[in-house]
């Protein structure tokens, strides 16, 4: 038998911001919002349809998009299993003084809401097929 996990993750501290409300292989919630696609989140801006859906498909030209964001700190879910990305990849954030943290999705949602509700410049690009690897 398979069970289905989702984890609810709401913080009213963070009224008005975009954070993530619940996420479950294949499905994030944003507010009212379900996304079955991989995202960028800021607490002011939501990226509905980033490209990559697996650590296997990322490339630079994926990162720019988090990095217009101008983010101080990326937070990248890689679906139900923590995956990462190729070291050149994190040394395209970390060459721009942009810290990266790499985490299942469930983790870097969780970690995200926190780093908003701390006013923390922080994007989070969420992957979010159960299987993002």
């Amino acid at each position: 038998m398979r069970y289905r996990i989702q984890m609810k993750l709401t913080d009213h501290k963070t009224e008005g911001a975009f954070v993530v409300r619940s996420w479950s292989p294949g499905r994030l919630r944003v507010g009212e919002e379900t996304l079955v696609r991989s995202c960028l989140m800021r607490a002011d801006r939501l990226v509905r349809d980033w490209r990559p859906q697996s650590v296997a498909e990322l490339s630079a030209a994926d990162l720019e998009p988090v990095l217009a964001l101008e983010p101080e700190i990326v937070v990248l879910g890689t679906g139900s299993q923590q995956r990462f990305p190729p070291a050149e990849l994190l040394a395209v954030m970390l060459q721009r003084g942009v810290g990266c943290e790499v985490m299942d999705t469930g983790a870097a949602s969780r970690t995200y809401n926190v780093l908003v509700s701390e006013d923390r410049r922080v994007v989070a690009a969420l992957m979010v097929g159960a299987e993002s690897g």
